[in-house]
């Protein structure tokens, strides 16, 4: 559309098609007075403080809610419209300017006050705060009533908690029925905190009085959205800076959004249980898994099994038992040696610590936790379309039709991306939620299948049959684009409704309504989450949907595709660089020759010709004593790998376990040496969200102590075992107790290594360094520096040698947890809103521990009446595996015969219940169906 021009001020100027004048004239750099609105909410123009004149009218309008139209001509700075803006300025400010003075540092009331020359703040009568909520401060003597915190919670996160009650001089903002705000449905999400423009809603503990020296921009270091923030940091009472609070930065997956976690959850850096020095096993004490639990329940103190080293001395010990065991291997031998890395840390330290393993350990056992959350979604993407990334990124939701959201709880784990289905929804897009239990997006569902557990193919081969047998497929899109549909037809002949109803519990004329309707839609997007990725049949899950996809040309438009949401903040760039056991950089199979030479040469060093071992094929190699050795960066296999006791005795087992983290996790108990590392606030480096957009993360603290940045210490192991790297400038001192630090000399190390995995990954071969630093993002691939990357990709055809993709058929299969009079419940585990991943960065986190404290078993009221318990009763589950203590929610959510259980609390382990059975293909294990039998644990 053609640019609208209009005069504003006397200035001739161009608006877009759609925009207010309060739009056009921010966009042109003139900021006109405003406190009921800001950007990203819908305007109401009810404080009027945004009125100029335009010429030929009678009345001042709100320049917040008026269209500019071709040749209009407006005065924000006439005598009018400044008397009429002061007087409502001057108005609220005698209402709640005083109060709002109190409570922020800097609220837009005082601050319009001061620029409209309003001096005088009376105060007006002393409203008690509430105080109830962990993270949020309620100060309602400064609320104007302006709404925006209404809005931002009703419109753009859509939780619906805050209204407005009463009326004239009685209207008040409320949460639900007037409950205190800690006692209301509230998230904590602090989208109003972040809209409210006078103090009336602050984070709590007066942490928005504090002072701010510096606001870096960054990225939110927890789940795959990659929102962008700003973190506002300032000196605390000890001389050492924190993040004093945090907001939300117009990025590309979040325009300006957070969760609970990205905006209250960053304490955790400053922990005083932060790793400070590097930790030597003390000589007389042995490696006891049931050490864990009595360290974490104080019994134990760190000082009792490690002992405190140089930074030489602890890289000299970790390197020398590695060098020792890869140097005794016999030629050809299977290695000995393993590596664990990370997708809680940058793209550079994921890159350079495949490399280490590879070329400094000489082999490809190196796996990270993709392999426990969504490797069987790549494998079947890999075979089925040739990229195991994203087709379409989550905002395109915007765009569909219909949604498909099957074994995903984004309200939980990914709750910006959850915000913009509620959008889509909100705006008349329909929603298929397949999911056992009925998850917060249930009561949005145009239809909730609450499909028995494990029985994901069964389900979606009855939809695939509706759609085959109904002549629903798009026939144009398959013969140019699809391999394999004669096969997939024929798989499928026999998988009707009727037959796949008993098996799934999804009765027949829905099935076949929600096929009808998927393949009917001018757009159709697939999403789903580690309930179809994490079970024995994960491959052949995902296989399904692609399938569902592929058959109804729902792929490469705006609206439809293919998008299994990363859990972590970097498991799409941790798997591009090449952290997985039988990929290089860029998914170069470690067993095609032709394509490792050119990483060979890079390198320097010849590869191992054969495939390495996944996480939990590492771990049974250890246990058997195979797997002697082993480097783990970041991560925590001692709580989050499945059989939890198998594996913690695995670990135990090691002649020698390097462990690099920033906390003494579980994991770290069982270390010989441990290496402190620096927390993402305190690096920087680049990370890639599960839209493929790559994003710049910044420093904002330096790390505590002597804990040294991740990478240099990756570096510092890998000289030591033989290998001639310099990306550190070098320190002045000879000693590696002194590197050359700083914020200046971390950037020109973490480019050197982004610039050389460039080298190795063509779809960042537009992204160059100085682009990242420049745009802060960038969605990949984007093969040119001066054009943008393609969010929507496989729009032509897809990266198969043929270019067309191929539709694999899945037969369904009983999974290996049979049920039992023993066990006759079905465990599955997962994320709360509060915690993420092992809970070792969210449990340190006052707000978010104080809000979600404890692991909280949810069962269903009637399979609780069976037991006798009651809701808050302590129960004992027990698998095949093992058993755990926890207390019981009873939660209408639940189906009976089903329990879930949080994976987050190591005072109640959800993966001592767990199974190590896993997807032939995926490898992974099948965390999400567990037989349990669940008793009443008396006192």
């Amino acid at each position: 559309m053609p640019d609208i021009d209009f005069t504003l001020d006397g200035r001739a100027l161009q608006a877009r098609e759609g925009d207010t004048i309060w739009a056009a004239a921010a966009r042109h750099g003139v900021d006109i007075p405003h406190l009921c609105h800001t950007q990203g909410l819908a305007p109401e123009g009810n404080c009027r403080a945004c009125v100029v004149e335009v010429q030929g009218e009678r009345t001042l309008t709100a320049s917040c809610c008026r269209a500019v139209t071709a040749g209009m001509h407006v005065q924000s700075q006439s005598d009018r419209a400044v008397a009429a803006q002061s007087m409502v300025v001057s108005m609220l400010a005698s209402d709640a300017g005083q109060a709002s003075a109190i409570h922020a540092k800097d609220s837009e009331l005082t601050r319009w006050s001061a620029k409209l020359g309003i001096t005088k703040l009376p105060a007006r009568a002393t409203v008690a705060p509430d105080l109830s909520h962990p993270a949020i401060a309620v100060n309602m003597d400064a609320c104007i009533q302006c709404t925006r915190c209404l809005r931002a919670c009703r419109d753009v996160q859509v939780n619906d908690v805050i209204g407005l009650a009463g009326r004239g001089a009685h209207a008040r903002i409320v949460f639900d029925a007037e409950a205190l705000l800690g006692d209301s449905t509230c998230v904590g999400c602090g989208e109003c905190v972040q809209a409210c423009p006078t103090g009336a809603l602050m984070p709590a503990h007066q942490v928005g009085l504090a002072t701010v020296d510096r606001v870096v921009p960054s990225v939110c270091p927890y789940c795959g959205v990659g929102c962008q923030l700003n973190w506002h940091v300032g000196p605390a009472k000890a001389g050492q800076d924190v993040i004093q609070f945090v907001t939300g930065r117009d990025g590309p997956a979040n325009h300006g959004r957070l969760c609970v976690k990205g905006r209250y959850g960053h304490d955790y850096v400053r922990h005083h249980e932060r790793l400070t020095a590097p930790l030597i096993r003390r000589a007389n004490v042995a490696k006891n898994p049931d050490d864990i639990d009595r360290f974490k329940r104080g019994e134990l103190q760190l000082s009792d099994l490690f002992r405190e080293a140089t930074w030489d001395e602890a890289l000299d010990f970790a390197a020398q038992g590695l060098r020792g065991l890869r140097d005794a291997a016999s030629p050809g031998a299977p290695s000995r040696l393993a590596g664990l890395g990370s997708a809680k840390g940058s793209n550079e330290e994921a890159y350079l610590f495949q490399k280490l393993v590879r070329t400094g350990l000489e082999t490809h056992n190196v796996d990270h936790c993709t392999r426990l959350c969504h490797a069987s979604s790549v494998a079947a993407l890999l075979e089925g379309i040739g990229s195991g990334a994203v087709s379409n990124p989550v905002q395109d939701v915007e765009h569909a039709e219909l949604i498909f959201l099957i074994g995903a709880n984004p309200t939980s784990n990914h709750p910006v991306a959850a915000s913009f289905i509620k959008n889509a929804i909100r705006r008349g897009s329909q929603l298929v939620l397949c999911d056992p239990r009925a998850t917060p997006l249930s009561r949005l569902a145009t239809w909730h299948l609450a499909f028995k557990p494990d029985t994901d193919v069964a389900m979606l081969n009855a939809l695939l049959h509706v759609i085959v047998t109904e002549g629903l497929v798009d026939q144009a899109f398959v013969a140019q684009r699809v391999e394999g549909f004669e096969a997939l037809a024929r798989s499928v002949a026999h998988t009707t409704p009727e037959a796949m109803a008993p098996i799934c519990g999804i009765d027949a004329d829905t099935l076949r309504a929600v096929a009808r309707a998927f393949a009917k839609a001018k757009s159709a997007m697939i999403l789903w989450g580690m309930g179809v990725s994490q079970h024995v049949h994960g491959t052949d899950n995902a296989r399904c949907l692609i399938a569902l996809s592929l058959v109804t040309g729902q792929i490469g438009r705006r609206g439809t595709g293919l998008h299994p949401l990363r859990g972590q903040n970097n498991v799409q760039g941790a798997s591009d660089a090449g952290l997985i056991p039988m990929m290089l950089p860029n998914y170069l199979p470690v067993s095609d020759r032709d394509k490792c030479e050119a990483i060979e040469a890079l390198w320097g060093k010849a590869l191992p010709q054969q495939a390495g071992l996944t996480v939990v094929e590492i771990m049974h190699a250890a246990a058997r004593g195979d797997i002697q050795g082993m480097v783990i960066e970041g991560e925590n296999p001692a709580m989050s790998d499945p059989d939890l006791g198998h594996a913690r005795h695995a670990l135990a087992r090691l002649n020698h376990l390097v462990v690099q983290d920033i906390f003494p996790t579980e994991t770290a108990v069982l270390a010989d040496v441990v290496l402190p590392g620096s927390a993402f606030a305190e690096k920087w480096g680049t990370v890639t969200n599960t839209d493929r957009l790559i994003q710049m993360g910044r420093p904002a603290l330096s790390p505590p102590g002597q804990a040294r940045q991740d990478l240099w210490i990756i570096e510092q192991l890998g000289r030591r075992l033989g290998l001639p790297w310099r990306y550190w400038p070098m320190p002045s001192a000879a000693t590696s107790d002194a590197p050359a630090d700083g914020h200046e000399a971390n950037e020109s190390a973490v480019s050197q290594v982004y610039e050389e995995m460039r080298q190795t990954m063509p779809p960042l071969a537009g992204v160059p360094w100085s682009r990242l630093l420049r745009d802060h993002a960038v969605v990949t691939p984007a093969p040119l520096e001066d054009a943008p990357g393609h969010a929507v990709v496989f729009t032509q055809d897809f990266p198969k040698p043929n270019g067309r993709a191929v539709l694999v058929p899945a037969s369904y299969l009983a999974g290996p947890e049979a049920h039992s009079p023993r066990f006759p419940l079905t465990l599955a585990t997962g994320r709360v809103l509060e915690h993420w991943h092992t809970g070792s960065m969210t449990r340190r986190a006052a707000a978010l521990d104080t809000i979600a404290p404890q692991a909280r078993l949810s069962m269903h009221e009637l399979d609780a009446q069976a037991r006798g318990i009651q809701d808050g009763d302590w129960v004992s589950v027990q698998s095949r595996h093992g058993s755990v203590t926890v207390a019981v929610e009873i939660s209408s959510a639940m189906k009976a015969g089903e329990v879930f259980l949080p994976f987050a609390y190591w005072e109640s382990a959800a993966n001592h219940l767990t199974g190590d059975a896993v997807d032939p293909f995926g490898k992974i294990p099948g965390f999400k169906v567990t037989a349990v039998q669940v008793t009443p644990q008396h006192p």
